[in-house]
Parts: structure tokens; sequence; C-alpha cells
């Protein structure tokens, strides 16, 4: 990555810049001057994999920190306390967590769980009294994401989704540069989106916490991405499910689904979920004047891309980290990102869910 001085002038002399929601200083947070404003503080629920990645990120953030932790392991309380210097005042599990009320240390909850959990435990930490940021996808359908929607707006507390690429350098610059007209009318989008899932025993592969297979995990990234690419809401889907593995995917664990969208200016889209295809992370987008490619488009590490015009040459930024640092300048000052993060943008993404499970189901068109 080169340093912070070459990039400013890149943005300097280049016809499209990132979005002015955020100046460069605030937007790359490894490289911004000290900051010494109020921090968002934030408890983390549910202490895995991803959980452990966000709790990471967060230790490079200048507008969040990490005060808390929710799990229901014990031994996971121990170890994280330890490294992160976490107050046992601080810690709770699942039975206990609603006691976060009386607690002015946590501003805000990070929802990390199974995707079946997800909307008992916002309604909890609404109730409570503190902001909710729930990890994709909100809930296991449509209804319980407008639920959740719902009670938060009712608790006067804010939802937010975690959709890390909202923040992620080089799709903000592409979107900005959708926007700008760099593409001219979008005409065509195409998502794959996969990977061959390991352990057959894990919650992913399990309906009750999962709410369904690869089109929860990983295909609602090319849901997402068709909309902020495109920059329209779909109106139809139809679909087509695959599965060759019934003893690995059982009954509600979609395996993969090839699915297609079409949206109110005749631009379509054409995408790939799968749990049992390697090298799937791809997002292609052409206009009436030109196109862009990224691949890797959504992973964890640097996201490559490139336009009609040349290399996309944003520089990689943890993405978790300016996540978190955006939603601290969106509650605290208003400041949107680009794209929405908010509850009413989960139920979006939700309904095209609910929408493709039924088309793969009946086989018909499902109107939206």
């Amino acid at each position: 990555m080169g340093s912070r001085r070459d990039f400013l002038q890149k943005l300097s002399v280049s016809a499209v810049s990132l979005p002015l929601i955020y100046s460069p200083a605030n937007l790359f947070a490894a490289d911004s001057e000290p900051y010494d404003g109020p921090k968002l503080k934030v408890a983390i629920m549910g202490l895995g994999s991803y959980g452990t990645r966000v709790a990471k990120a967060m230790q490079s953030c200048k507008r969040a920190t990490l005060v808390g932790l929710i799990s229901g392991t014990p031994s996971k309380i121990e170890k994280w306390k330890t490294k992160y210097g976490i107050p046992e005042k601080n810690c709770y599990n699942y039975d206990n967590f609603d006691a976060i009320k009386d607690n002015p240390d946590i501003d805000a909850v990070y929802i990390i769980t199974p995707n079946g959990l997800h909307k008992d435990q916002t309604l909890r930490v609404a109730k409570a009294g503190k902001h909710v940021i729930c990890e994709k996808p909100m809930g296991i359908n449509a209804k319980e994401g407008q639920e959740m929607v719902d009670a938060c707006k009712a608790a006067n507390v804010k939802l937010l989704i975690g959709y890390r690429m909202h923040f992620e350098p080089k799709t903000v610059a592409v979107i900005k540069m959708r926007k700008e007209g760099m593409f001219g009318t979008p005409k065509f989008f195409q998502g794959q989106s996969g990977f061959t899932i390991g352990d057959p025993t894990q919650w992913r592969l399990n309906k009750e916490l999962s709410g369904g297979g690869a089109m929860m995990d990983i295909g609602i990234y090319s849901i997402n991405g068709a909309r902020y690419m495109l920059g329209e809401e779909p109106i139809w889907v139809t679909a087509q499910e695959t599965k060759t593995d019934p003893q690995k995917f059982k009954e509600g664990i979609d395996e993969t689904i090839q699915f297609q969208m079409g949206f109110p200016s005749g631009a379509v889209a054409n995408c790939l979920s799968t749990y049992n295809m390697n090298n799937l992370d791809r997002f292609f987008m052409t206009g009436s004047k030109g196109y862009v490619e990224m691949q890797p488009s959504t992973g964890y590490g640097p996201i490559e891309g490139r336009t009609h015009e040349g290399p996309l040459t944003q520089p990689h930024v943890t993405h978790q980290t300016l996540q978190m640092d955006g939603m601290a300048a969106l509650i605290f000052d208003g400041v949107q990102p680009i794209v929405p993060i908010d509850g009413e943008e989960g139920v979006k993404d939700m309904k095209i869910i609910d929408a493709i499970f039924l088309a793969a189901k009946t086989g018909n068109k499902i109107e939206l």
C-alpha cells in the first residue's frame, strides 16, 4: 500500500474520488489524525470466528471501542477479558445480558450469533435501551427483519446491519463512479458468491439456526451487490436450485442456487450462490459507457478490480475497522454511508431472499 500522501495526490488528479461522506483522513482510520471525540462503546455478542475478527479490527478504530462481552462460553469470556482488558462488570451470558440496561459503559451491542437467534436477541437489546448492530442476514426472513426494525424504532435505538462492504474503499469508489455516470446506464450485473463448506455439523447447515444454506451466508452478497452496483431495486426474481449432496445439505439448506433479478430500467442480474464450489467471489457490471469487474469482490482481504479505464487503486484498510468507525459516525453525528446500513436496508435483502426461495421451490417468476 502506498503512502497516504501518494493516495491523496491520486485523489486530487482523478476525475473520480471517494464520496464526501468522510474526508480521506476520516475514512482511512489507520492513517488518520489522533481523535479525542466520543467513542462508541460496544459489547460483542458471540465470540466466535467473526466476533474475533471484529474485535481485532476494533483495536485500530478511532471512534469505536470494545468494552463488553456476551457469550454462552465462560472460557471464551475469560480469555477475551484478559486479551482486551474487559472488566468483569461488562461481561454477560445469554441468560442475563438484559442487565446491560443498567450499564452506562455500553452504548451498543454487536450481535454476531447464528441467524436464527438474531431477532430475539435484537428485541432484548433494544428493550435494554442499547443500539443494535446485527450481522447479516439480519434474520431468517423478512417478517423477522421487520419485527426487528419496529422494535428498535419503538425503543428509540438504532438498528444497523453489518454491511462492511458499504465502507470498503474500492466498493465505495465504484458506487460513486456509477452515480457520476462513468458507466453510463447500467445494463447487466453478474454476481458469483460461493465456497466449499466444511464441517457438516456446523450451525450454518442447521435450518433452525441458519434459516437456509449458502443463500443466507454468501448469496446475500450478490443480492446486495446487485442493488448497489446497479443502483436500483429489483422488481422480479427467478431461481433454480441444484442439490448434489442431500445428506450434507438437508431439507431447507440450499447447496447451490442460480437466480436472476429484473430491475425497473430493464437491467438484469444473473447470480450464483453455492456451498459446493470454490473461487467464486466476483462481481461484474456493464453499462452503456463502460464496465467494472471486481475479483475478489467481497472477501476480507484486499478487494481487487478494474474498470474500462484501468485498475482500481484505492488502498486496503481492514473492512471491519472502517465499518465500526463509520457506524460510530452515523450514531453520533448522523453521517450516512454511500449505501444505507440500517434495518430497512436489511429487510430489503431479506424480501429478495424470501422471493428467491419461493421462486426456486415453485419454478415461478416472483414479482417483488
